[in-house]
């Protein structure tokens, strides 16, 4: 049988991490969800630092990023994620309330996979994240596990 990969889920606001959850359990992924707090935490998870040390699960199949966060931003997380050799395979999806431009193609030029906007209405938030989560980690095809 088949390991699923974990998720990597990026988010400071309880509510949205909540909310984000829900939404992936709704759609039936069986996925662990790491939750980390800010872009600290998610480095040292991807990393296997602090908490993280010594963890053999492998890289995750996807990371979840919101780019307002504490410590070390979403962008931030973004770069050395895709600036790095042993990390760049990883999808990265950002999952943000920011409508700015310049954070869409600051996104888009250091590599992310996909930007979404956090829908203001519940329904909405739902929806588009049981599709995120679906596709990402049902239908694409992540490359081979490391």
């Amino acid at each position: 049988m088949v390991e699923l990969r974990k998720i990597v889920l990026a988010e400071d606001n309880a509510n949205d991490a909540e909310l984000t959850l829900t939404a992936l359990r709704e759609n039936r992924l069986t996925n662990e969800v790491i939750l980390v707090r800010d872009g600290a935490e998610a480095l040292d998870y991807l990393y296997g630092r602090n908490r993280f040390a010594g963890r053999r699960d492998g890289d995750p199949a996807l990371v979840v990023l919101d780019l307002k966060m504490p410590k070390v931003d979403g962008i931030e997380v973004l770069r050395q994620v895709k600036s790095d050799p042993a990390l760049k395979h990883i999808p990265v999806v950002i999952l943000t309330s920011s409508r700015e431009e310049q954070d869409l193609v600051r996104s888009y030029d250091l590599g992310v996979n996909a930007y979404v906007v956090k829908p203001v209405a519940f329904a909405e938030f739902v929806d588009a994240v049981r599709t995120l989560g679906g596709f990402w980690a049902v239908v694409n095809q992540p490359p081979p596990a490391r």
